[in-house]
């Protein structure tokens, strides 16, 4: 009989553990169960945040940089470097999480800080720049993050339009010629788990403004300006799969950096060095905090579910909560799911409790797939 290996490939559970500490806890379950168990764990990212931690857990080296935050704050963000090839993820520069509680800035907030980091990662010699967006408390269309990189936005007098998506009404002239050069010579992966143009009705304002405190007059302000902003860069360009990403600056990296999209499971998947860790297992175990409508399109247990399938090798998942009838679950190539919710149904405590719930789930994997 075949030696069990098992690789624990599994995303971050949002609010309660990180992808590294929710490996630490499967393992510790399955052991606990089959001891002396060969585990292999490869926490993963979509592009979203948790990027860069996924890549350090992997091998990469952990850099930071001061930058400006979304609010113009100076905040301290990390990238990860290994060789010539870097991964930089938008939402340590730009992210929600640099937001005071309830404070929200959907026509100002700015991707300038981006830009920094991409900048960062230049000077630290990548040539291969994954570039992760997701989780941006921005709308600007990049319009900061190429600001950073050097380019000039400017209003019919010829100053500089403000920062945020609402001033780029007032753009009359996009100045690229004083971009990095640099840029020129990088291979710049856009990895997103979102596939939205730039803007109208699926676009980057009307779907994911208001989790940025837009209001309904804010998001038609900034579909507005950000139609003004992609007539004066290039309108075809806002219509591709990822313009919409983290507020279009899947746009800006696409119309003025080169970028080329990606999604972004597959791409880290790539980056992690996942077909070889794979191709030693007997068991994939995935997940993330929740299984839903959500994961099916382009999340992380999705993308390695996928992978695994097509290798012929089992995969189960654990989540906090469980939204995916069994029949979902199957065709998205997953066996069995187990849910931290079926352990303890109150969510507060269930998240309080995550990482001893997971453990038990993982008992309950080893008993159902490798135990005897």
């Amino acid at each position: 009989m075949e030696t069990a290996r098992v690789l624990v490939a599994a995303d971050k559970f949002k609010g309660s553990l990180t992808a590294v500490q929710v490996a630490e806890r499967v393992t510790a379950g399955l052991r606990r169960v089959v001891p002396g168990l060969a585990v292999e764990t490869l926490p993963v990212a979509d592009g979203g945040d948790g990027t860069v931690a996924a890549a350090v857990a992997a091998g990469f080296e952990r850099r930071e940089a001061r930058v400006t935050g979304p609010l113009g704050d100076p905040v301290t963000a990390a990238y990860a470097l290994r060789g010539d090839t870097a991964v930089v993820e938008m939402a340590e520069a730009s992210g929600l999480q640099h937001l005071p509680d309830g404070v929200f800035a959907p026509l100002t907030a700015t991707t300038y800080g981006s830009g920094e980091l991409l900048r960062a990662a230049l000077e630290a010699g990548a040539t291969t720049i994954v570039f992760g967006v997701g989780g941006s408390a921005t709308t600007d269309g990049g319009a900061g993050m190429l600001a950073a990189l050097g380019a000039r936005f400017l209003d019919a007098d010829g100053k500089p339009v403000g920062p945020g998506g609402g001033p780029l009404a007032e753009l009359a002239e996009a100045d690229l010629s004083g971009l990095d050069p640099r840029l020129a010579d990088v291979d710049l992966v856009l990895a997103s788990d979102v596939d939205n143009p730039l803007t109208g009705p699926k676009g980057a304002p009307e779907v994911y403004g208001r989790q940025k405190g837009a209001s309904e007059e804010d998001i038609a302000v900034l579909d507005a300006a950000l139609t003004h902003y992609a007539s004066i860069l290039g309108p075809d360009t806002a219509a591709l799969p990822g313009a919409g990403a983290a507020g279009g600056i899947g746009y800006g990296a696409l119309v003025a950096l080169g970028a080329r999209f990606r999604p972004g499971i597959e791409v880290m998947l790539d980056v992690l060095g996942f077909a070889p860790a794979l191709a030693r297992a007997t068991l994939v175990i995935t997940g993330e905090g929740s299984l839903d409508e959500q994961t099916l399109h382009g999340k992380a247990p999705a993308g390695v579910a996928a992978a695994a399938r097509a290798a012929g090798i089992e995969v189960v998942a654990v989540c906090g909560r469980l939204a995916l009838p069994p029949e979902a679950l199957e065709k998205a190539g997953i066996r069995r799911a187990y849910a931290l919710a079926d352990l303890e149904p109150d969510p507060a405590v269930s998240m309080a409790q995550a990482g001893p719930l997971l453990e038990r789930a993982a008992e309950s994997i080893a008993r159902d797939f490798l135990a005897g």
